[in-house]
């Protein structure tokens, strides 16, 4: 759902005399485009202040004890199953940017060249270790418990050809270890700000059927309705500046991702 540009001339002189609104990001093309949406704010005199975190744990810690008003960097699948785990209440107040998934490797061309005994390394948190999961199965690789979804886990692999090793590892570190193994789950917007290797030589990605795992800004069920909210998010979404950004963020391919709130 896009917001529209609306008057915004009383929540403006409202924002002048409030807090910053602060949001959660990390770091690659989401917080880079969320900075240039808190530029273009400022220039309003709207003060939004980004807040880098390196970790897919502490944005939800930081959003539910009050330190931040808002995050982005997490899908809806993400956040409930957070929601499950840290007892917080959060509402996804609209759609951002998804990016599809990919499968990497700096040593082979191809899935068959894959050896026996191979090493793949994956995500080690529950949801986005089962959209990797997925991602193998539709290579070929694994053979998945039936019905298990993104929410699979190691231990519903039910055949395993290759036999292939496992190494589980945090999200954005994932670029990191993509050399030093045969395969790997990869997000090309870290892989494009590590600059480490080509985002678009993917062997495999996902695509708009994955459409629920669209990154959204997140906010307490709380403070949803906080009007600094809606003004941030209708400037991000009608940002040309923004969409550039994005755009660049992704190697300028627009195979590796989608604006969500315009897909139809």
């Amino acid at each position: 759902m896009k917001l529209p540009l609306v008057a915004f001339s009383l929540l403006f002189a409202f924002a002048a005399h409030a807090e910053p609104l602060k949001i959660g990001v990390v770091p690659g093309a989401y917080g880079d485009a969320v900075e240039v949406a808190a530029e273009e704010a400022r220039a309003q005199g709207f003060d939004v202040e980004p807040i880098e975190f390196s970790d897919w744990t502490t944005p939800n810690v930081a959003l539910a004890s009050g330190d931040i008003d808002l995050n982005f960097f997490q899908h809806v699948p993400f956040m409930e199953n957070a929601e499950k785990q840290g007892g917080y209440h959060f509402h996804a107040v609209a759609p951002g940017i998804l990016a599809n998934l990919g499968l990497y490797s700096l040593r082979h061309d191809s899935f068959d060249q894959i050896p026996d005994g191979g090493s793949v390394a994956i995500a080690n948190d529950p949801v986005n270790q089962g959209r990797g999961l997925l991602l193998l199965q539709k290579a070929g690789l694994i053979t998945l418990r039936d019905g298990v979804g993104f929410l699979g886990s190691l231990d519903d692999i039910t055949a395993n050809p290759k036999h292939l090793k496992f190494t589980e590892v945090e999200g954005p570190q994932l670029v990191r270890i993509t050399g030093d193994v045969d395969l790997a789950q990869g997000y090309p917007h870290f892989i494009v700000a590590s600059g480490a290797f080509d985002p678009t030589g993917g062997l495999i990605y996902s695509g708009i059927e994955d459409r629920q795992f669209a990154v959204n800004f997140v906010s307490r069920e709380d403070n949803k309705d906080d009007p600094r909210i809606a003004r941030f998010i209708a400037l991000f979404q009608n940002s040309q500046a923004v969409k550039d950004k994005v755009h660049a963020s992704f190697a300028n391919s627009d195979k590796l991702y989608i604006l969500a709130w315009e897909a139809k």
